[in-house]
């Protein structure tokens, strides 16, 4: 069967990643990305991250990245170097593939790669196995005490305001940015930590969800229980490979609140903050969308 250029570097990339064996990840890793690897290595994480599950999982969502969604990244040079951030942006697509792609642009695309410690619900670390996983490639339990602890050892935190109804949107609702929790500033003017916007267009549509049916999640105790276009119809795992949709995260320059940490209690401030850079992200996001060519063909320039 005839395939074209880009097909078999796909092919070729796949066949490299699976031959690739599991104690050779961190090698691997370390070839490629020395500087990520000297700053953790010998590190002793109190949350529990382990660099060599985090390179053998890397590869993985580095082929998504690079090979799969084709992802689009600008302004991966507006994370700062050193000390602590906030990452802040829209979510969606019923799993959290956007901060995997958000962790691999930082990790292979930034002069001075750091790992993004994304605060997760609960949810992710009441299930067996995906507990464990969660854990060791970085995630953090989503209390702000967590949140706090994490920014005053300079880590940069990812987090999205729009919380579990993000990524449980419909179809019908993809990139309509819910109102977000304010919480985010009011940690950010009492630690005195930038915030970094991030508007993600790809998300929405890699599990196109037609409806939530909440009293089966409710039995499950799930988030939420989607029907898409192969779940829960198909056998897994094939039910949770997703569309090969073109990416494109926009991340903009920090912003540093100017006001004192007493400030932080402030509910109205945080409020109208928080409204503001929500605001800010439906904007690019309706921008990007306006100059996408389609959902498989992704912008000019691509």
């Amino acid at each position: 069967m005839f395939r074209s250029g880009s097909a078999w570097r796909s092919v070729d990339y796949w066949s490299s990643i699976q031959a690739l064996k599991p104690e050779d990840a961190l090698k691997s890793l370390a070839r490629r990305n020395p500087s990520f690897v000297n700053r953790y290595v010998e590190e002793a994480d109190e949350f529990g991250f382990s660099l060599d599950t985090f390179a053998r999982w890397e590869r993985y969502f580095r082929f998504l990245y690079e090979e799969y969604f084709k992802v689009k990244a600008q302004g991966v040079e507006n994370i700062p170097d050193e000390g602590r951030v906030l990452l802040v942006g829209n979510h969606s697509g019923l799993l959290p593939v956007d901060g995997a792609l958000l962790t691999i642009a930082m990790c292979n695309q930034h002069a001075n790669p750091r790992r993004v410690r994304f605060l997760a619900t609960d949810w992710f670390f009441q299930v067996p196995g995906l507990r464990e996983w969660a854990i060791e490639t970085g995630q953090v339990r989503a209390t702000k005490e967590n949140c706090m602890k994490l920014l005053e050892t300079n880590e940069i935190v990812g987090l999205y305001p729009e919380g579990i109804r993000g990524v449980g949107k419909t179809f019908r609702e993809r990139y309509r940015v819910h109102d977000f929790h304010p919480g985010f500033v009011q940690i950010a003017i009492a630690t005195q930590t930038p915030i970094v916007p991030i508007a993600t267009v790809g998300g929405d549509e890699i599990y196109p969800n037609f409806v939530n049916v909440r009293s089966l999640a409710r039995l499950l105790r799930m988030p939420f229980f989607p029907l898409t276009v192969t779940f829960p119809w198909v056998p897994t795992p094939l039910q949770f490979v997703p569309l090969p949709v073109r990416w494109l995260i926009k991340i903009h320059e920090p912003i540093m609140l100017d006001y004192p940490p007493e400030k932080a209690t402030d509910r109205k401030l945080t409020l109208k903050i928080a409204r503001e850079i929500q605001y800010l992200i439906q904007r690019d996001l309706n921008e990007l969308l306006r100059e996408r060519k389609s959902v498989f063909s992704g912008w000019d320039g691509d």
